[in-house]
């Protein structure tokens, strides 16, 4: 686990990085502070691993509290405004997120801080964790049982080789992104297809092990899927 804390003087802005930490099984938030001279006290107690920082603040900037950790723990800047990217970047931060931050984005960089604080973890890729209807509660999913993904506006529809369907509030552009790619390929804008289950591909459609539904490929994912799929299908060469 990497701990964490957040700093940032707009409470929105917390709550969408308190949020995004939440799905983030690597992470445990320590504390979050809309006062960087309040914070300071606070991480020299509690130490944390890194720290989400915004730049631009009134008491002082991100730029200058990084000044005073002299290096204590790593840093994500967050602003608006991309032309700070550049001096963050010369003050050896981890990563530079812009707001309004995707959760993809925001797992990029989380996973970056996860490689430079604990080298050789990696995220575990046999399962993930999703939010569920019910509020407050975590489902984890095993990768290997996941047959395909349908999408559905902000939720997608888990099919796995048990028979079940497991409906979860994510957004299905944010999960493909999250998945291992050389396990799962999208054919369609509403669906992400586990590649150890496919079984038959007829026309635009592809069949599955474990479901009699026929998955559609579409037009601008088509390219894509068969460029992936290329190294599994044998031909006669004579």
């Amino acid at each position: 686990m990497i701990s964490c804390m957040i700093i940032d003087d707009e409470q929105h802005a917390i709550d969408l990085l308190k949020h995004h930490i939440s799905q983030t099984p690597f992470l445990e938030l320590l504390e979050t502070s809309t006062s960087p001279v309040k914070a300071l006290p606070v991480i020299h107690e509690k130490k944390p691993d890194l720290i989400f920082l915004d730049v631009q603040m009134p008491e002082m900037s991100g730029i200058e509290f990084m000044q005073l950790l002299n290096g204590q723990c790593k840093v994500i800047l967050t602003t608006a405004y991309s032309q700070y990217a550049l001096e963050g970047f010369d003050h050896q931060v981890v990563d530079y997120l812009l707001k309004p931050i995707s959760f993809s984005r925001f797992i990029k960089g989380a996973q970056r801080a996860l490689s430079l604080i604990k080298p050789g973890v990696a995220e575990d890729n046999d399962y993930i964790l999703v939010k569920t209807e019910q509020k407050g509660k975590l489902l984890k999913i095993n990768i290997q049982d996941v047959v395909y993904i349908e999408g559905l506006k902000n939720y997608v529809s888990f099919y796995t080789r048990h028979g079940e369907r497991i409906i979860a509030l994510l957004n299905i552009k944010d999960l493909a992104e999250r998945l291992p790619a050389d396990r799962f390929v999208r054919t369609h804008k509403s669906f992400i297809l586990a590649i150890p289950y496919i079984i038959l591909i007829e026309g635009n459609m592809v069949g599955l092990q474990f479901t009699n539904s026929r998955i559609p490929i579409g037009d601008t994912y088509r390219e894509a899927f068969i460029t992936q799929m290329k190294g599994k299908i044998v031909t006669n060469k004579n």
